[in-house]
């Protein structure tokens, strides 16, 4: 979706270029590769440390990840009725994982990357991204095709689905419509959660708002979350919640809320509630509207 980046260009920057805009780091590239799947790109950047691009796309940095892996992971796992075994799909750096498993009540974790280079790269380039989790018990990494995976998966399998994937074009595509989310719905557990990262509705408003009706249709209840994520198109970014039994994501279960609370940079009860309501006008019509 967006046009490589070229160091050579721009001599000291590394550039995501996305419908007519420049999204830059000071910084240098410092490994890259094309592996069966994608370009995977390494780079060491003077704001945000070292930091990963798939395609010429930012995926994630140092210090900015934590605005992303946060949003995603907590409204999730402090609103299921259970966390025992929880699947993400995708999260080769390691920062979904990590911050899952800072919750005591997960037990196994599922850890399905199709990119086995992404995942060798962020364990040697981005360990701290990863942390912990690469050497948690509870964490089974496989390298493979997250969608065959669900496809595969038991019915009611899973008490959280989560999926941490880059932008609906390549590898990801098949992550965005109906048949996978079916199957995501399939293999939760009653009182289960799902949860995607689902764009920016600035940079990318159609896809956020069809993947916001989508999972509506398919769950029955789905809500946008709204943050930030500096080095994204457009800095603006939103991850949806849903579930079949209710909008549980949105009230975080106060015993789980503060096991994980103190060690987030971002994420706080508070943060969430104001992420809910923090719709904007054009999206909640659009909604409306169906």
């Amino acid at each position: 979706m967006s046009t490589p980046p070229d160091p050579e260009r721009t001599p000291g920057w590394v550039d995501e270029i996305y419908a007519g805009v420049r999204y830059g780091l000071a910084g240098r590239v410092i490994a890259e590769q094309q592996s069966p799947y994608q370009r995977v790109t390494i780079i060491d950047s003077e704001r945000y440390g070292k930091g990963l691009l798939l395609d010429g796309c930012w995926m994630t940095a140092e210090r900015q990840e934590r605005h992303y892996h946060e949003a995603i992971v907590h409204p999730a796992l402090c609103g299921a009725a259970a966390i025992e075994r929880v699947l993400v799909i995708g999260g080769g750096d390691g920062g979904t994982a990590r911050e899952c498993l800072r919750h005591p009540g997960v037990r196994q974790l599922d850890l399905v990357e199709i990119d086995g280079l992404v995942v060798s790269w962020s364990q040697q380039y981005l360990p701290s991204i990863g942390g912990s989790a690469w050497s948690d018990p509870r964490c089974q990494l496989s390298v493979g095709d997250g969608i065959a995976w669900v496809r595969a998966a038991a019915a009611a399998s899973y008490d959280v689905v989560i999926v941490d994937g880059s932008d609906p074009a390549g590898p990801a595509e098949g992550l965005f419509n109906r048949a996978f989310y079916e199957d995501c719905r399939r293999i939760l557990r009653p009182g289960g959660v799902f949860a995607t990262q689902s764009e920016s509705p600035e940079a990318f408003r159609q896809v956020h708002l069809d993947t916001v009706r989508l999972l509506r249709d398919v769950f029955g209840h789905a809500d946008p979350l709204y943050g930030w994520v500096p080095m994204y198109p457009s800095g603006w970014w939103s991850w949806t919640f849903a579930a079949s039994d209710g909008r549980r994501y949105l009230a975080p279960q106060p015993e789980r809320a503060a096991a994980v609370a103190a060690g987030c940079e971002i994420w706080s009860p508070r943060w969430q509630r104001g992420g809910f309501e923090a719709v904007p006008a054009f999206v909640e019509r659009a909604l409306l509207a169906g």
